[in-house]
């Protein structure tokens, strides 16, 4: 994230933006929640006419996109203009058909921001794992998603660090 991204990069002003996105929008996916901190959002998947495939159940590649962005997200609004954060890897598991709408929940805890803190401090990357649950309008598991991040202090940063301790 750059200066002047950094500027405005607040929950309320990334909620409307990713809810006006079209990739977003016309797969059904809605920011329901950010919290303050960046550390908890809700989301939706809307079950639509388009986002329907062959059996009549929410399309694979819809309940992908809809963790795709948002534990990197958070980690920017964390962390802020002095690190990069870009998803690394993923894959999905798909348990059971997704037959109306859908809801994910993501929360980043203490621990997991400790160790991410820790292990770049002096520069070092980071790849912090997370598991997304996904499930139906019932609280039943639809899909668990794993998500691999990539996370490091950015160039200046490590030098401004490497200068403080020496």
């Amino acid at each position: 994230m750059n200066k002047s991204l950094a500027k405005i990069y607040k929950p309320g002003v990334v909620k409307f933006a990713l809810n006006s996105w079209p990739p977003f929008w016309g797969a059904g996916i809605k920011i329901l929640s950010i919290s303050e901190d960046f550390r908890q959002v809700n989301m939706k998947l809307k079950l639509r006419w388009w986002n329907k495939n062959a059996n009549r159940t929410q399309y694979g590649g819809s309940i992908f996109s809809l963790t795709d962005p948002t534990y990197s997200l958070m980690l920017m609004g964390i962390l802020g203009e002095r690190y990069y954060v870009w998803d690394k890897e993923a894959s999905i598991n798909f348990i059971k058909p997704g037959q109306s709408d859908l809801y994910a929940e993501f929360s980043v805890t203490d621990d997991q921001l400790q160790s991410i803190l820790s292990q770049t401090a002096e520069g070092e990357k980071c790849f912090p794992e997370f598991i997304i649950y996904v499930k139906d309008k019932d609280g039943n598991v639809v899909s668990e998603v794993q998500r691999k991040l990539y996370v490091r202090k950015k160039p200046q940063f490590r030098e401004e660090e490497q200068k403080q301790t020496a």
